[in-house]
């Protein structure tokens, strides 16, 4: 016969094999009704002790086609820390403020936080936190890679699905140039039916699998127009270094020395699409002799 003091033991270990399944199958049917989402990211720049705003969009990732998701909590994380929270609007973009103290660029994550509706995921970026003085170079993304030919080189490009192996010693060269001395802003270009996170995010994958420092990478519209209006954004916000274009397109070049700017063309172009007034470098290594 039981004693007394077991029989309650029984009762509760009979309770938790009952209600374990049901808790189980809570859990599960909570999960499948969560959306798989993607978090993008774009890139920000500030100064130290200036606040920067960071760009994310929330994308529910749907069976046939994939919806922004609107009224979602997401955080921005620094460090480890969360420093900042937002709900995503109707469009699924989201804008998150942070003042960073030190200069550098700065890896930051943005996530969602807790909801019933999404999925935990996260996407990343970087922050470039510069001092206005710094020299800047500008660089047309195209310019790093090793385009064959007979392939044409859009007016600012190629878009990131055509992004092949970089350019002989263009990453080592590069790192040399900004190891104490330059910051560098990469220039993306959009494609049609893509937009600048997906160009940001692509860009940023691309640039860290062949190794290239890290910098603040700025997705435009590929026409010289976007790019000139972008520098001369940056002028009047005070960022006068921007003053030094690196790339491959004629376009690209022209947007600086319309603006009495310096512009570098690598690799060498053919003949009659060298700007006049514009520096022409054989490769990467030759780059830095024309700075």
């Amino acid at each position: 016969m039981w004693s007394q003091a077991r029989v309650p033991t029984i009762r509760i270990a009979l309770s938790l094999v009952v209600l374990f399944p049901l808790i189980l199958t809570n859990a599960l049917l909570d999960a499948a009704d969560k959306t798989a989402a993607t978090i993008f990211v774009k890139d920000a720049l500030t100064t130290p002790n200036q606040p920067a705003t960071i760009e994310a969009k929330l994308i529910g990732k749907g069976l046939l086609r994939n919806s922004p998701l609107g009224g979602e909590p997401l955080e921005l994380v620094v460090d480890g820390d969360v420093v900042a929270t937002t709900m995503t609007g109707g469009d699924g973009r989201a804008f998150l403020t942070y003042t960073p103290k030190a200069q550098g660029v700065k890896p930051v994550q943005v996530r969602v936080g807790k909801s019933p509706r999404v999925d935990p995921t996260e996407g990343q970026a970087n922050l470039g936190v510069w001092e206005k003085r710094q020299p800047i170079l500008t660089i047309e993304l195209s310019s790093l890679m090793d385009i064959s030919p007979p392939s044409r080189v859009p007016a600012i490009g190629p878009r990131a699905e055509s992004k092949g192996k970089p350019m002989s010693e263009a990453a080592d060269e590069l790192e040399k140039l900004t190891r104490f001395y330059y910051r560098v802003i990469y220039v993306a270009p959009l494609a049609q039916g893509r937009d600048g996170f997906q160009a940001s995010m692509e860009a940023r994958e691309w640039l860290a699998t062949h190794k290239f420092p890290v910098g603040y990478v700025l997705p435009l519209s590929p026409d010289a127009k976007a790019l000139g209006d972008k520098i001369d954004e940056f002028q009047e916000a005070g960022w006068k270094t921007v003053k030094i274009g690196i790339g491959r397109s004629k376009a690209f070049a022209e947007a600086f020395l319309q603006r009495r700017l310096d512009a570098i063309m690598v690799p060498e172009p053919t003949k009659g699409d060298v700007p006049r007034k514009a520096k022409v470098a054989k490769d990467w290594k030759d780059v830095r002799k024309k700075l």
